[in-house]
This record gives C-alpha cells, structure tokens and sequence, in this order.
C-alpha cells in the first residue's frame, strides 16, 4: 500500500490557492514527493515511532514517512504544526486517509498555531524530549533582530537569523537521545558569521549522517521557482560522530544519485574556531592548496566587506564624475578581468565628497576586491580582481557593499602581494577547495579570514611572475602549478 504518490496532485492544488503575499510572508514552499520519498528512506526504524513535522503543508513529508513507516512495521504518533488554514484543511486530510488505511498503526494530531512559540515553551516547562524522528522542509525568511521570534529563541538559548535553522535547532532540542532529524535547508548554514551559533549546536547535540546536495540550484522546488541551493541533512541526537556519507544528485529525481564516505575531519575541520561543515563530493579536493598553511593575520592583510551601502547614499549619487566626486566602485565596472570606470548604468558612477562620505572611503592604493555573490552556474565560485594605485585618480575611492576588500588598516597593499594574492584566488585548485566548504553563492569575509594562505613571500614571488603575463585562467593555473612545484 501506498499514498505518497496523490501527493504532489494534492500539493499544486493547495498551492494554487494560497495568496502569494502571505505565501513568501511564511516562507511556504512544498516537497516534492520524489524529494519527500528519499528523505523518508534515511530514517532507522523499530516497531515505534513519535514523529514531528514543524511547517507540514499539505503532509508531503509526513505522508511520506507514514507510507515508509507502514512498510517497516512501525507505528506512528504523529504531530504536525501548520498555521495556514488552506493547508491545514489539506493536511487534515492526509492524515484521515493514513489513519483509515493504517489498521489502528496511525495515529495523528495539528497544530493550527506559531511552531516556534509552542516548542520554546515546551522546552522550558515540560522537560520531556519526546520525539524519535523528524522530517523537516522549515519556512526560509529572515528573523528579525528584535522580533518576538527572537526573543523566544534566545529564551531558550538559540542564537540564529533565519526561520529554517530556529525550527531545525528547535527540533534537536525536542528530540530523544537517538533522535533522527531529516531536513531539507538552505545550505547557507554551512559557513559565515551569522550562523555559527546554530552550527555549534548542531555539533554539540548531534552527530552528522549524511548530507545529500542537489548539483542543480533550480530544481529541488522547480514547480515553486524557487532559487537557492539546498541540502537534505540527517542528524542523530546524541549519537558520537563517525564518518559522514555525502551523496549528491542534479535534481530531486536522485536518478544520477552518487555516495561517498568521509571521516568526520574532512567535514569539520579539527581546530576550527567557525566549525564550517565542508561538503566535498567523490569529483573534488579535499585538502587546500600546497603552501596554504598561513592566515591573514599571518601575512598581515586584513579583508573587509565594502562600506559603501548605496540606497543609504542616495542624496550623494554622481552619475559622473567631476572634481568634487569619488569613485564609486560596484562589480559591474570590471569585465574580463579589467576596470570599466566611468561606465553607464542605472548605478551612480560617483559620489559628492562631504564630510558623510568620507568616513564610507578608502584612500588610493593597490587592493584585491572579491565578489561577494556569484550565480551557483558560474564558472568560478571565487572572483578577484586587481585594483592597481594608478588605476584610478582619485583620493579616495568607494568600495560599494557586494565586494570583499583585501587591505591594511584600510589601506592599500604593497603591489607585488596585490597581484600574488589576486593570482592565488582566481586559480582553479582554490576554487575547487572553496566550493567544499562555501555552500551558498555568497562569499563572506569571514570565510576568506577562515581560509589559509601561501606566506607574504610566496605571494609576492606570484606578484612578481603574474605582472605583465595574460590573465587567463590557464596562465593563472600555470603560475600557481609552478609556484607549487618550487
């Protein structure tokens, strides 16, 4: 016997009567059941199961798990939360046709109310951790810093910025020691700043079984439109890290599905201070670039985000530039590698030089600029370019938020170590070890503080060897194969 199969009829229905304001408003995008199947199938079972689905739609997960769960054997309590009432009637439904179909094996509650309010006063008042499985699609959409959610999370101890990981974090928290949690995420928890406390609790409480990455970023959600790159996680509470199986398919028909096993060291390295969780595939390297054993501090370069944030500097906006201006840098001025500066676009080229300006300004000088974001289908995830001194005439120069800046003290770099460092990230076997552990298309400062660094002198000789060479991407990989092999 199964149902999951009517599920996705089920799915498109409900979908096209949701208001599509509210819908982003709740983050609200449905499983798929190919996808709802595969993270069925991970799961132990042994005769009895409470199972907990936080933001359960139409039941696409939960319906999933019961059909698998009645194959094993197993009995089911389960409990889902949905505040949508569209869904919630949806989901009612489900759960009648597997309580009628189950023999006495099914038994089902929803919640019509705020996951996060009922789980952080659960945790604080009841005590009892008292599911044995989880599956999980959690809502994406920000927290904001002073919302009510927030204030909850932290009543708990949660520190995160994002919907997906306050129900994921929620969820460990409930669960029994040997509790499994399946859920499908964003894989922007993977690395930065913001999320380190939610990867922290997540390594502390639970051990990694596997993580699933889908090598498409356009269809895990395909009949949603959604865009972002995903991940299926399974945890186990309180179990002690082993090995991590790291499976990868393009989409969410797992037909091309591939599996590798990986000691735990190559996911979290030992010793680091952020914990990012590496994913590397069979296809990739898993080790950093020969002579990277040295950090920023190390060299004694510094990276920071670009300080310019441009609606916030509207009234200064220049579409030209003139004697009292600054230039104004975005990621569009550079083509093939070279400065495009003044160039037309819908984006200032300049900005008045006041006193409010000033202060978002850097003085002229060699730097090394990285683009914060990339499309997940470009050729390279890392993209550097070289800003000579003489490059631009100017004083000061505005450096527009979607770059990354190399620098000293906010200023500029020696040119030799410019140009070595600028090699060193556009080569090919950077790249490669970046993609392991940078999951979304966002590059942070923080991931390029957390990564290592040929020495000050290795870069400089690299400088030295790429001034005046092409700047193509085979003569880069040739200067770093040669620089690696002396």
């Amino acid at each position: 016997m199964s149902l999951v199969i009517d599920i996705d009829q089920v799915r498109r229905e409900a979908s096209s009567l949701l208001d599509s304001q509210r819908r982003s408003d709740l983050g609200q995008y449905m499983t798929p059941s190919p996808i709802a199947t595969f993270m069925a199938s991970l799961f132990s079972f042994n005769g009895q199961a409470k199972l907990l689905d936080a933001g359960a739609g139409v039941g696409s997960l939960t319906s999933a798990f019961l059909d698998k769960a009645l194959q094993e054997g197993t009995s089911v309590d389960a409990e889902a939360w949905e505040i949508d009432d569209i869904l919630g009637g949806y989901l009612k439904n489900t759960f009648d046709d597997f309580i009628h179909h189950g023999q006495g094996k099914i038994k089902a509650s929803i919640h019509a109310s705020d996951f996060i309010e009922d789980a952080t006063l659960s945790i604080q008042f009841d005590g009892n951790n008292r599911y044995t499985h989880a599956i999980l699609n959690p809502p994406y959409k920000k927290i904001s810093a002073h919302s009510k959610h927030r204030k909850l999370l932290r009543m708990v101890g949660i520190e995160t910025v994002n919907l997906y990981t306050a129900f994921v974090a929620l969820t460990v928290l409930l669960m029994k020691q040997g509790g499994e949690v399946v859920a499908i995420i964003p894989r922007s928890f993977c690395n930065g700043s913001y999320y380190r406390p939610f990867r922290n609790l997540i390594l502390r409480t639970c051990s990694i079984r596997q993580l699933h990455l889908f090598e498409s970023r356009n269809q895990a959600f395909r009949d949603d439109a959604v865009l972002q790159e995903n991940l299926i996680i399974h945890l186990v509470k309180g179990e002690q890290q082993g090995t991590v199986i790291v499976s990868t398919s393009c989409d969410g028909k797992f037909l091309d599905y591939h599996q590798t096993t990986f000691d735990a060291s190559a996911i979290v390295k030992p010793g680091d201070a952020e914990q990012f969780i590496h994913i590397p595939t069979a296809t990739e390297q898993i080790s950093s670039p020969t002579h990277c054993t040295h950090t920023l501090q190390d060299i004694g370069l510094e990276v920071c985000t670009g300080a310019v944030v441009d609606f916030r500097m509207k009234d200064y906006w220049r579409d030209e530039p003139s004697d009292n201006t600054a230039p104004l840098l975005y990621p569009h001025h550079f083509s093939d590698g070279a400065l495009c500066w003044p160039k037309p676009h819908k984006k200032p080229n300049a900005l008045l030089l006041t006193n409010d300006v000033r202060k978002w300004l850097m003085p002229r000088g060699h730097y090394v600029l990285v683009k914060r974001f990339t499309a997940k289908e470009e050729r390279r995830r890392l993209v550097a370019y070289y800003l000579p001194f003489d490059a631009l005439n100017a004083e000061h120069i505005g450096f527009e938020n979607h770059w990354n800046i190399f620098h000293i003290e906010k200023h500029g770099i020696d040119e030799d170590t410019a140009r070595g460092i600028a090699t060193f990230l556009n080569s090919t076997s950077l790249d490669e070890h970046f993609r392991v552990f940078s999951g979304h298309t966002q590059v942070n400062a923080t991931d390029l503080r957390n990564m290592r660094y040929p020495s000050r002198e290795l870069l400089r000789i690299l400088g030295q060897r790429a001034k005046d060479q092409p700047n193509n991407q085979d003569n880069i990989d040739r200067l770093i194969e040669e620089l690696e092999i002396a």
